[in-house]
């Protein structure tokens, strides 16, 4: 199973409630980018910013 990175307090990733696989790939659901709090910029499948520009990462 997938770990999260960043701090070691954090609960292990859950699948189905925090991921799925889609073939190949992990996927990340929408409440696990909501519980993460901000967009990473990598155009994910379920980001809850994906239509706003308010947590987008920027250069």
């Amino acid at each position: 199973m997938p770990e999260g990175g960043g701090d070691s307090a954090e609960r292990p990733l859950v699948e189905g409630e925090d991921y799925y696989m889609d073939g190949p790939y992990l996927v990340f659901t929408e409440g696990y980018h909501r519980r993460r709090g901000y967009c990473c910029g990598s155009g994910c499948r379920h980001c809850p910013w994906r239509e706003s520009d308010e947590a987008r990462v920027t250069d």
